[in-house]
This record gives C-alpha cells, structure tokens and sequence, in this order.
C-alpha cells in the first residue's frame, strides 16, 4: 500500500513552528508531506532545503493528498483529501464584532477537528453533535510537543528572565502603555528582559522596543517563540494566547487589561503595578500554582510531547469513517473569496 500524503497549508510564518513537528511526526512514520503556501505573509526562507514546497492548486490536486492540515480558521473545500483544524492558538477569549468567541465558529470548512484539551473538546463535541459535518478527536496541541521534549535544553541564566509578549490589536495589546515602565526597569538590571510581539504588531511600536535593547532588554524576531517559553521564568502579556503556552509548562504570567482575568492569571490595570506583580510571579506563590495547575487539567493535559503522533491516528481514523458523515453546507461567498485568492476557478 502507497504511503500516505498529507499537505502543511500555512499562511503565516508562526505557522511553521506549529507544523514542523507534526512534520517530523509523518516522516518517522513513513508518510509522505508537502507544504502549500496561501497568501504572500509567508517568508520562504524559512524553508529548510529537504521541505518540498507545492507552488500551485494544480500541483495540489496533481499530489493527491488524503488530508490538508490548517492551523487557521477556514481552508478551502476544494482541495483533495479531508480538511483537518489543528488552530493556530488556544481560546484566549477573543470574541467577533456580535460578542461570539470566535475560537469555536463554525465555517463549514473542514472534516475534522483535532482539539487540545477537554475544555475546547466539549464545545467542540457539542458543534459537531449540532452539525454532524464534522468529527473531533482530541489530540492534544502538536505545537507545543518540543516544549515538553527533553532534547531542548533550557537557557539558564544568572538572573531572572521576564518574557513580554504582546497581541497586535490596538484594543488589546499592552505594548504601548508598557513601554515607559519597562525601559525603565530593564535598564535596572535586576531582570533580563525579552520582547517577542505578534508579526502583525505596528511597525512603529516595534521600533520603539528595539531603541531601548541594552545587556538586560533582547527583541528577538523569530518564527518559533518555543525557545523563548523554555527559557524566561516570567511572563508578561495582555489577551494573546501565547501566554496560554506559557502557562502550561506550569508559569506564572502577568497581564496587562486581560478581557477576561481569570485566578490563574495576576492581572493589572496599570502600569505601576507592573514591577510587585512580576516580583510576586517569582516568588510562585501556592495558591496561584495550584490555580494553574487546574488550568492545564482542562486546557491540555498532554505533556508527553507526542501529541502529533496522537493527530496522526486522528486523521487515519477519521478517514476510513468520512462518509459516515453529512455534507456540508455550500459556503458559496466564502469559497468564492478562497478561490479569488488562490486564482482557481476549475470544478
């Protein structure tokens, strides 16, 4: 029996950190993969020379594959194969424009969902009861297994080291009303600082961050913020879900006007605050450690570091049971736009 093919779609460059290991996965189990890239956001140097890239939707269909795999919202329904969501973050909150959490909208785009904790599964399961289009299998996150592998060593360091994190949107990103207060405590050197902010964040506020770099205060520019979760103690944020990464390896993480605090978080309303609350994380008080611990139950208990081997039973069982399944509704306006920006238009 042929090996089978899987396609990476991505459209952003965090996409590769969340897929390579699933990629490793395929590979040591003698299945063969393929990247696509949708969009122009993608950078292609940061492909490694053994990664074979499709260029077009033809070399798509020409390949074959039986799944395409998404860390994204939609996908088009188009493809070959089954359609499978692994999310490009966990359930931070965030809610559209009529107050729904975005994180469980159903776009009628994919077959199966492979979800990350008990949590997301059971809004999931009660969608696809709903629906009946779609199977979800929780898997656990295959981004985070190098966080949980013990082939990446931490970074250690002398001093404590604070990572700052930040979303892009204006409403809800930190970055600017930090800015004052943390140059000012970095160039205490009582901390070593990192900044890592989203790749949509503004130009300008980037700039500003990289102007105080100094021996205590790093920005780094990366595709993989994994490195970065294993070696800072601390974490500072506002609504972005990296900081539900930063969690689950049981840290603390302070934030800044998160939308909706919860006791395992040490939230703040101002910048003042800043220095007692992240003094506070570090001395990793009981009571918020056991709140966290609590999170991770629910959130993603996984941490074997073998959740994409997980994902890939998830596929190989969802595609022997597709056509027990209902077809989907015809999105037509949604494909429409998928195709216009694909430029495909054969059926």
């Amino acid at each position: 029996m042929p090996a089978k093919r899987f396609v990476l779609n991505i459209s952003q460059n965090y996409s590769f950190a969340i897929l390579r290991p699933l990629q490793k996965a395929l590979l040591n189990s003698n299945r063969d993969v393929c990247w696509f890239v949708q969009g122009n956001s993608v950078n292609l140097d940061y492909f490694t020379d053994n990664e074979k890239i499709l260029k077009t939707v033809d070399d798509v269909v020409k390949y074959d594959p039986d799944a395409v795999i998404y860390p994204a919202n939609i996908a088009p329904t188009f493809f070959p194969g089954i359609n499978v969501a692994v999310f490009h973050g966990f359930d931070a909150g965030k809610v559209d424009k009529k107050g729904l959490n975005d994180h469980y909208k159903v776009r009628n785009c994919f077959d199966l969902y492979c979800t990350q904790g008990p949590d997301s599964t059971a809004e999931f399961e009660r969608l696809a009861k709903k629906h009946q289009t779609f199977r979800v299998i929780e898997t656990g996150w295959c981004a985070l297994d190098p966080l949980f592998s013990k082939n990446i060593l931490d970074k250690k360091v002398e001093k404590p080291t604070i990572l700052m994190c930040s979303t892009f949107s204006k409403k809800l990103t930190c970055a600017p009303e930090l800015f004052e207060t943390v140059k000012r405590l970095s160039a205490t050197g009582k901390w070593h600082w990192l900044i890592q902010f989203h790749p949509k964040m503004d130009k300008g506020i980037v700039e500003q961050y990289k102007s105080i770099q100094n021996e205590h205060l790093t920005f780094v520019e990366t595709d993989d913020v994994i490195p970065l979760l294993k070696q800072a103690d601390v974490m500072v944020c506002d609504t972005s879900s990296v900081l539900i990464m930063f969690l689950l390896q049981g840290k603390p993480v302070v934030t800044f006007n998160n939308i909706s605090p919860q006791n395992y978080l040490i939230n703040i309303d101002s910048p003042e605050k800043l220095e007692a609350s992240v003094t506070y994380a570090l001395q990793r008080p009981k009571c918020l450690m056991d709140n966290i611990q609590h999170y991770i139950n629910c959130t993603h208990p996984y941490v074997d570091g073998k959740s994409s081997y997980r994902l890939l039973a998830a596929i190989d069982k969802a595609i022997a049971e597709k056509t027990s399944l209902k077809a989907k509704p015809l999105d037509v306006f949604r494909q429409f736009k998928m195709r216009k920006e694909l430029n495909y238009w054969k059926f």
